[in-house]
């Protein structure tokens, strides 16, 4: 689910407790979660629901003024015909978040890290200079990064992704930068090849 700022915001402070989306069919599920820049948003319940049940106070949990606005809302990035009230919480931190600034490797973190992204390379190396580009070019745009490694940008963020994933690159609100885990892998390979 991709959700506004002042939503995300409403999350954390705990006055946004539902969301509603036009989807055809549940593009999620109760007992799902989703990481977002807030931490991670656990979906606790999914139901359909008919449009002319919500509510003020239904639209208001979901950071709407009134139930006209909200519908407005959904009906314009609506998915499908079929209208679907999700119950949601803040479940806590994105553990990425920790594992980025985990900076005491071992030998054997280095060497599980080393076949991961070997796993990650097996069509075609990627990984090392993906991480080398970012860190030699923070803060740029996917779309000016991509063509340096030959990728076209969906694939070049897909793959980023994957780095994040293990600790290794932070998104900014502008392109990315080597977080301080792939700074230290960074490191302890240029030390020792």
């Amino acid at each position: 689910m991709i959700f506004t700022a002042a939503t995300l915001d409403g999350i954390v402070a705990g006055v946004v407790t539902l969301a509603y989306r036009r989807w055809d069919r549940p593009r999620v599920r109760a007992g799902g979660s989703q990481r977002t820049r807030i931490g991670v948003v656990a979906f606790d319940a999914v139901d359909p629901v008919d449009p002319g049940d919500v509510a003020d106070a239904d639209a208001r949990a979901a950071g709407f003024d009134s139930a006209a606005a909200l519908l407005a809302f959904v009906d314009r990035k609506a998915h499908g015909p079929n209208l679907y009230r999700i119950r949601l919480r803040l479940a806590g931190p994105d553990p990425r978040a920790a594992l980025r600034e985990d900076t005491e490797l071992t030998d054997d973190d280095l060497a599980l890290l080393r076949r991961r992204m070997a796993r990650m390379d097996a069509n075609g190396p990627w990984t090392e200079a993906t991480l080398r580009l970012i860190d030699a070019r923070p803060a740029v745009v996917s779309t000016e990064l991509a063509p340096a490694v030959g990728m076209d940008r969906p694939t070049f963020k897909q793959r980023v992704r994957r780095l994040k994933e293990l600790g290794l690159t932070e998104s900014l609100d502008i392109g990315y930068r080597i977080s301080p885990r792939g700074r230290a892998v960074l490191d302890r390979w240029d030390d020792h090849g």
